[in-house]
């Protein structure tokens, strides 16, 4: 009778708790002020802007990569200037851009003795 029990109540949870646990972590307003997918990401600023931000100051920024400097560090560009960011291997997820693809990339102001750059987190073609 305990397995009987037991079974049923791992079918349940299985096949009609966890949808709904999916569901609704899904759902909300995504409007302003809402669940939006770049919130607490940052906020959409130029190159410009995001050179004289704080440090670990999370940011969006909208361009191109131009050149890679080596050590994953890379050339962005806007039409407000240039920056170097930091893009780790893992970060890249198997994504192919060139010089023409225009990027929106998340991250992070840092500053250091060097010069600013941004440590990047996630980036998209757009």
């Amino acid at each position: 009778m305990k397995r009987r029990t037991l079974f049923f109540g791992a079918y349940f949870g299985l096949f009609f708790l966890l949808p709904m646990i999916g569901i609704y972590a899904q759902e909300g307003f995504t409007g302003p002020g809402g669940n939006s997918s770049t919130k607490g990401q940052g906020q959409l600023v130029t190159v410009l802007a995001a050179k004289n931000l704080p440090d670990d100051t999370r940011v969006i920024l909208q361009g191109t990569i131009v050149q890679s400097l080596g050590d994953e560090k890379y050339t962005f560009r806007d039409s407000s200037g240039e920056i170097v960011i930091d893009i780790d291997r893992k970060v890249w997820r198997g994504l192919s851009v060139g010089i023409n693809d225009r990027v929106e990339i998340y991250g992070e102001v840092d500053v250091e003795r060097r010069g600013i750059e941004i440590d990047v987190k996630t980036i998209r073609k757009i």
